[in-house]
């Protein structure tokens, strides 16, 4: 079956004609996995793992370990219809829960740093999410309950009246929550209207979130996830987080007399949120907000038999604040504001690629990019090392000067990067094709990695993190069987670290190898086997003064945290009838370290998950999900800290949850 994708290119293409390593998450494949966290649904894609907080919150590996702190932000690009969430510059590590992945049509996952369609933030990878299109004439209420008080309704509704159609979607889900004092509220809502003419496609989509949401942090202590009285445990009753999101888009296609296709995407977006950072000394509350509004554009052409140019420009202007501020003081942690800033900020892009076909079945691709990113720098209090007041802050431990949390003076800042692609796609024969992909990626820094600095550190002066990657891929496909094989290597260069003194360096160098792989296998008529997964190293290559380790360690060679070397899915499938499938899922985490040092681990586990679907007749359907069908004890992630030790994010014990879909 052939795939279709468009995230390679802002084209349609198939697959096997895309040199990069992409994965496809079929609708069929979402709403039997009817997922309540999205790391339950890109947990089949390989080389990818959402890290699973509390509630709705997660970190993103692609390719890469689980980041986290200065330089983990903005390392993916994060996308609805070819459109990030989130400005450059701007990113928010949750910032999945945006997206209504729940009524999707589909997710693409490209592996590796992005096209040169993709820029910064697109440095491990991009994960793009495709809405579902208008059709004719289809109503759909789903009603679902679970576990814990979960509970979620959607609905959905599309009809077409000839070169007009629209699709409405909305969701809304309630979890009562497993830890103490902890759940969510959330609603989503995508609204799609499509115009098709002969040479011209319109289409225009409004996506809306909110989420309220009561968080459980990190409990610490050695294998406390082991501890059956201590799993609902939430030492953060208080913690929470209150976030709204609003995104409007129009791309229009031309189709041209010349054969050439043309693509332009204006867009605005909004993004509120509020939440307390109880993972900080002082519980200090965060308010960020941005607005921003760009363009996207493509002008494809093929010129000869031989040669297509794809050649754009994108631009965008945001406008962004950030407050933090605690009630009480203590320490080098003063009460009131500690940081209260906005920055402008200016992204100035442009591409061009070509495909040269050297012979019938081998394609040559290469291209470049140039990306301008400024930001204008507004501190809204006085600058420097004290409290709002102006007041020194005193250590009450050391009795030393200086409070923890520095505000630069107002600044201008530039960033200039190019970045380039270069691929070669051979067609074995008519069942096997394989590509070898040179990148070179970049990730500018981050607002907050240049204004939210710490300990007397006036000024960032950091530059743009740097990518090279090299990857091989092999595709094939037969009457029953379809695989794909990919073998990467990357190196990273001015890696965004904080020191053990918590001033954000950029230093650091890390190298990234691994061998993914995915399979679908039509065993039968009533038999089907799916699996993916990943073997991979992630480890320094440099000696980085970071915080939490000793000054005198020698980190190179040294693994990166939360950086599994084995990750792997099977789900075997049965159908024996049209109208029934059952699927049983196993997932399988392999050990890795929890900090720097590597003196430390968390040892893997491995869940067992069983879904059932029923279609009753031809407008109703049933279905059953068991999660941790073995009540395993695990930990969704591990970490360690110089100050409580171990600490963990304690999975759910087996739970259950049951549907019914009508369409009317």
């Amino acid at each position: 079956m052939e795939t279709t994708i468009v995230t390679a290119t802002r084209t349609q293409q198939n697959l096997t004609d895309s040199a990069a390593s992409l994965s496809v998450i079929s609708g069929e494949e979402l709403l039997q996995i009817s997922a309540v966290h999205i790391n339950e649904t890109l947990a089949r894609v390989p080389g990818v793992w959402i890290s699973r907080g509390n509630g709705q919150e997660h970190l993103t590996a692609i390719r890469s370990p689980v980041l986290t702190g200065a330089g983990s932000c903005g390392a993916f690009t994060v996308a609805e219809d070819g459109v990030p969430v989130r400005a450059t510059g701007f990113c928010n590590v949750n910032q999945l829960f945006d997206i209504n992945t729940e009524q999707a049509q589909r997710i693409e996952v490209l592996r590796g740093p992005g096209t040169v369609l993709h820029g910064s933030d697109a440095l491990h990878g991009v994960i793009n999410v495709i809405s579902q299109p208008a059709v004719a004439a289809q109503q759909q209420l789903n009603i679902e309950a679970g576990s814990n008080d979960y509970y979620r309704i959607k609905f959905s509704q599309s009809n077409r009246s000839g070169q007009h159609g629209y699709r409405l979607n909305l969701n809304g889900a309630h979890d009562g929550g497993y830890k103490d004092d902890s759940g969510f509220d959330q609603q989503k809502m995508t609204a799609r209207h499509d115009y098709n003419a002969d040479k011209l496609k319109i289409n225009t989509l409004l996506s809306i979130s909110n989420l309220n949401q009561e968080t459980a942090g990190f409990v610490a202590g050695t294998d406390a996830y082991k501890d059956s009285d201590r799993r609902r445990e939430n030492p953060n009753p208080e913690a929470y987080r209150d976030s709204q999101s609003l995104r409007l888009q129009t791309s229009i296609e031309k189709s041209l007399n010349n054969g050439g296709v043309f693509i332009i995407t204006p867009y605005a977006r909004y993004t509120d949120m509020e939440f307390l950072m109880h993972f900080l000394p002082g519980t200090p509350l965060e308010e960020n907000s941005q607005k921003s509004a760009g363009v996207q554009s493509s002008y494809q052409r093929t010129l000869s038999d031989t040669l297509t140019l794809r050649q754009g420009f994108d631009a965008e202007l945001t406008d962004a604040f950030l407050k933090q501020s605690q009630q009480g003081g203590f320490s080098s942690f003063p009460a009131g504001k500690q940081y209260d800033y906005e920055v402008e900020a200016i992204m100035l892009a442009t591409f061009i690629s070509a495909d040269y076909r050297l012979q019938a079945d081998t394609v040559l691709s290469f291209g470049g990019r140039y990306e301008y990113l400024e930001y204008d720098y507004d501190n809204q209090i006085i600058s420097g090392n004290t409290a709002e007041d102006g007041s020194t802050c005193i250590n009450g431990f050391t009795g030393a000067e200086g409070c923890r949390y520095t505000r630069p003076e107002d600044s201008k800042d530039d960033f200039d990067n190019i970045s380039a692609n270069a691929s070669l796609n051979h067609q074995l024969n008519q069942q096997l094709n394989t590509y070898l992909r040179f990148a070179h990626g970049f990730r500018a820094p981050q607002a907050t990695e240049m204004y939210r600095l710490q300990n007397g550190q006036m000024e960032a002066g950091l530059d743009s993190e740097e990518i090279n990657s090299i990857e091989w891929g092999l595709r094939g496909s037969s009457e029953s069987l379809q695989y794909s094989l990919s073998s990467f290597y990357m190196r990273k260069t001015n890696v965004i670290f904080q020191s053990s003194q918590r001033l954000n360096i950029d230093d650091g160098q890390t190298e990234h190898l691994g061998l993914e792989y995915e399979l679908l296998w039509q065993l039968g008529k009533q038999w089907d086997l799916r699996a993916s997964g990943t073997f991979a190293r992630h480890k320094y290559s440099s000696d980085v003064s970071l915080f939490g380790s000793d000054d005198d360690i020698n980190l190179d060679g040294n693994d990166v945290d939360t950086a599994p070397r084995r990750m792997s899915t099977v789900q075997l499938g049965w159908q024996p009838t049209v109208n029934t499938r059952a699927e049983l899922e196993w997932l399988s985490m392999g050990r890795y370290y929890t900090d720097i040092d590597n003196l430390h681990s968390y040892e893997g586990h491995d869940l067992i998950h069983l879904r059932v679907r029923q279609q009753l007749n031809n407008q109703v359907s049933v279905g059953l999900r068991v999660n941790n069908l073995t009540n395993e004890d695990y930990a969704e992630r591990a970490d360690f800290s110089s100050f409580s030790g171990d600490r963990y994010f304690i999975g759910e014990p087996r739970s259950y949850y049951a549907d019914i879909s009508i369409a009317f």
